[in-house]
């Protein structure tokens, strides 16, 4: 499943250096990079049987 979320990313975003990486203790979920840069979480959705919500949260320093 993690390889055809980092697909969808990779061409949605049209960023190939974009991986998921499964998270140790977490099943339901991956953090995603772009190259070595940690930029989110992808959750699998409780609600919806196989459909997944990106995470990613934006400092203010990095808007500066």
């Amino acid at each position: 499943m993690i390889r055809r979320l980092e697909g969808y990313l990779r061409g949605t975003f049209a960023n190939a250096r974009i991986t998921l990486q499964p998270r140790p203790k977490q099943k339901d979920s991956a953090e995603v990079y772009v190259g070595e840069e940690f930029i989110g979480v992808v959750f699998q959705d409780e609600d919806e049987d196989g459909s997944f919500m990106f995470e990613m949260a934006i400092l203010a320093e990095d808007l500066q």
